[in-house]
């Protein structure tokens, strides 16, 4: 019995696995193609990313540590501290696509467009990457708002908690997959 619960979680963990080893792939063929295509004619020179992409990179960044203490939480067996940080989380994560969606507004005030005849190469790019981590920033959201009821329920301490340490894995991996795209469109415009 004990050997079947042991494979269970091990099939679960390398599922997780390779589900982030393909969206890494999947980030690393697109940050390949904006290397490429930043030698083309059109490429935007000296663009620069909005101010509130730091924000929410802050944002993000201070989620993974609050997820963190959540679980810490749980581990003491503290409820009212388990699920006082998970709410902090929710919480910065909304704060994260709220200065995502601030940084998009920002872009276009500056004149640059994501699709149609006034768009660039480099802003459609740039609109990819953002919104296909958004995307899976949303689906880890939801993991997010689960594991919180599912703490509500008391479903997770010590000896059973599996779904939140693949929640938190799956955290911050978003959260270290952002900080790699703010990096490199930092630094590579």
């Amino acid at each position: 019995m004990i050997q079947e619960q042991l494979k269970k979680i091990k099939a679960k963990k390398m599922m997780l696995w390779f589900s982030m080893i393909s969206m890494t792939m999947t980030f690393g063929g697109l940050t390949s193609a904006y290397v490429v295509s930043s030698s083309r004619q059109d490429w935007l020179e000296g663009f620069n990313l909005p101010g509130s992409f730091l924000i929410s990179t802050i944002c993000i960044l201070l989620s993974s540590f609050t997820f963190y203490l959540s679980k810490k939480g749980m581990l003491k067996g503290s409820l009212s501290l388990q699920i006082f940080f998970l709410w902090l989380t929710i919480i910065l994560s909304i704060l994260f696509i709220y200065f995502q969606i601030n940084g998009f507004k920002e872009i276009v005030d500056q004149g640059y467009y994501f699709t149609g005849a006034e768009s660039s190469i480099t802003t459609s790019f740039l609109y990819i990457l953002v919104m296909l981590h958004v995307f899976h920033f949303l689906a880890g959201m939801i993991v997010l708002i689960v594991v919180t009821i599912n703490s509500y329920r008391r479903l997770y301490n010590s000896e059973n908690k599996l779904g939140f340490e693949l929640a938190l894995i799956f955290w911050h991996f978003l959260d270290l997959l952002w900080l790699y795209l703010y990096i490199f469109l930092t630094a590579y415009n």
